[in-house]
């Protein structure tokens, strides 16, 4: 009995910090060291289907499906064809190879500060001669603030994702404002989180983490998770983006044995996807 009051305080103890409290950074670069090595240390079990990241290959066909939802909103509903992604945290390749690999992509390019997990993305894809076509998929190893702007449509992107990232940047704010210049118009900012509730952190930390394993020790920090209306309050003072109900969440929960599943509402507790649209240029 003396556990229960023992966790009530480590979760009472943890702060709520809006997105722009969190939003000032002390460098220009998002990456953590300390996040860094966690994720250098998973480098290479990161393509084992029963491994650290098994968790991550589950939820991936969910990512196509919200992709593709944002694309169907209407008024501003996208052609399914020659879609340029760019993938920001793509740690091994999970969602980049498989983006990739649809009839509607013309290229991806995913980058990711950790020369490890690069290394083992480019690994992998070696493995399929068709991502090896020129131009199919390219590796980098850099952070979003190192890359080059953009200084034409061309060399935007139509679908930027952050996948299972936010949460691991301590000052999401300016961490976000980086990735905005790469979307082209009518283009969408896809990602994924963990809101920051009770229910989140007894079910990521407490059960993910500490008790049944499901996910190493170590590699969510709740007082970073980031809540839906956070991030519809960064957007809405960002000019130009979400109008015309270009801005969409929806929840996803895991259930052992089964797997992931969308859940509407879910948004509001726990795991979640959350699009917004950069205006189109009428």
């Amino acid at each position: 009995m003396a556990a229960r009051p023992v966790l009530l305080n480590r979760f009472l103890r943890q702060t709520h910090f809006s997105l722009r409290a969190r939003g000032y950074a002390t460098s220009t670069s998002s990456v953590n060291p300390t996040e860094l090595s966690h994720f250098n240390a998973l480098a290479s079990t990161w393509w084992d289907p029963y491994g650290s990241s098994r968790l991550l290959h589950l939820m991936n066909p969910l990512r196509h499906d919200f992709i593709a939802s944002c694309h169907a909103l209407k008024p501003h509903s996208s052609p399914h064809r020659d879609f340029r992604y760019l993938d920001i945290g793509c740690g091994g390749g999970i969602f980049a190879e498989s983006a990739a690999r649809l009839p509607s992509t013309a290229n991806v390019t995913a980058i990711d500060p950790s020369k490890e997990v690069i290394e083992v993305a480019r690994q992998h894809a070696r493995r399929d001669p068709r991502l090896q076509e020129p131009g199919r998929l390219e590796y980098l190893n850099k952070a979003v603030e190192e890359l080059d702007a953009p200084r034409s449509l061309d060399e935007m992107y139509d679908v930027v994702t952050l996948f299972e990232v936010i949460e691991h940047i301590s000052t999401p704010a300016p961490f976000l404002k980086s990735c905005l210049p790469f979307v082209k118009p009518g283009g969408w900012l896809i990602l994924s989180t963990i809101a920051r509730t009770w229910t989140s952190w007894m079910t990521t930390k407490v059960v993910a983490e500490d008790v049944i394993g499901l996910v190493p020790r170590g590699t969510h920090d709740w007082s970073k998770y980031i809540n839906e209306q956070e991030l519809k309050g960064f957007f809405a003072g960002q000019q130009g983006w979400g109008i015309n109900g270009g801005m969409k969440a929806m929840g996803c929960i895991y259930l052992p044995g089964i797997g992931w599943k969308m859940v509407m509402g879910g948004e509001q507790w726990g795991n979640y996807f959350f699009g917004v649209r950069r205006d189109p240029v009428e």
